[in-house]
């Protein structure tokens, strides 16, 4: 018969590594980002979307004025820091692996509202995080197993 103790650690220990498992396997491929938000008189934003090729990206900006500055791999598109006013439209795609970046100003009297999808690749270290969970698990299971074998000193 397993001990209380062995079968509370093993049921924390497999939770623990369903959690690592999911997380690793939904990390895979590209992730959605919406984005929907709004800005105060004279406050900036900056993004930076870190995407492989053929990522599309969408951004909606709307606001009485303010100043844009993109830059993205391959050099399409890349918009210098301009003025915009009203709303502007913004749809392209990664055409090379990289990371674009977007520099937002509110210049206007009013407030700037802001509204995109991005798909953006993870970062690959979240790979070893998730397997430094899994592994915590392992380690959990591993000794409430300890406690059916033989039960230590002061249990």
């Amino acid at each position: 018969m397993l001990a209380t103790r062995t079968i509370i650690g093993f049921i924390v220990g497999s939770a623990i590594i369903g959690i690592g498992v999911y997380s690793l396997v939904s990390g895979f491929g590209f992730q959605t980002i919406e984005v929907d938000e709004t800005f105060g008189i004279g406050e900036a934003t900056s993004y930076q979307i870190s995407a492989n090729k053929g990522a599309d990206q969408q951004m909606v900006i709307t606001g009485e004025k303010f100043d844009l500055q993109l830059t993205s791999p391959g050099g399409e598109p890349e918009i210098p820091s301009t003025s915009f006013s009203k709303e502007t439209s913004l749809n392209w795609a990664h055409l090379e692996d990289g990371v674009t970046r977007i520099e937002i100003q509110n210049t206007g009297a009013s407030e700037l509202h802001i509204q995109a999808t991005f798909n953006i690749t993870p970062d690959p270290i979240l790979f070893t995080y998730h397997l430094l969970v899994i592994i915590s698990g392992l380690v959990i299971i591993g000794f409430s197993m300890g406690f059916t074998l033989r039960k230590p000193k002061g249990f």
